[in-house]
């Protein structure tokens, strides 16, 4: 388990498949009442076009930059939080991050859950790749990123 602080319970980057409950066992404890655990899947379309598959490359520090964005809403919130991000080649179907955020009541849960995320879909230099059908590909999000891929 990697971790900085005592509430980001765990952040990691992996090349492996991710496992939900890996991410959601690492923040429930017997005083939170609500567990709120998010897992992004890669779908078969994006803008009217058909996906067949996503790559994503993460620039060397990645890691701790999700490291950081997780003990920073960890402190803020005050509440326990896991993410997991996946790299390299992922099928249709593959999950591609999990995040789990456990608290008292639902509200701040979801909550912290959803600013946990987009903190790390906007602040992580995680690149996409999307593989088209039709054989071409594109990059996703790379505008706005601390630094740019290579190829």
């Amino acid at each position: 388990m990697t971790s900085t602080r005592a509430d980001a319970r765990l952040s990691r980057i992996s090349t492996r498949p991710l496992d939900p409950a890996e991410v959601e066992s690492a923040v429930i404890g017997s005083h939170f009442g609500a567990a709120v655990v998010f897992t992004g899947r890669v779908r078969d379309h994006d803008g009217g076009q058909a996906v067949s598959a996503l790559e994503y490359t993460a620039h060397p520090e990645a890691e701790r930059f999700l490291r950081n964005i997780c003990g920073e809403v960890a402190d803020v919130s005050g509440l326990p939080v896991a993410a997991l991000h996946r790299v390299g080649g992922l099928r249709i179907g593959d999950v591609a991050i999990v995040v789990a955020v456990a608290a008292p009541h639902r509200a701040e849960a979801f909550a912290t859950c959803l600013a946990l995320v987009e903190r790390i879909k906007h602040e992580v230099p995680i690149w996409k790749r999307q593989l088209f059908a039709e054989g071409l590909s594109k990059w996703v999000n790379v505008c706005g990123s601390p630094t740019s891929p290579t190829s």
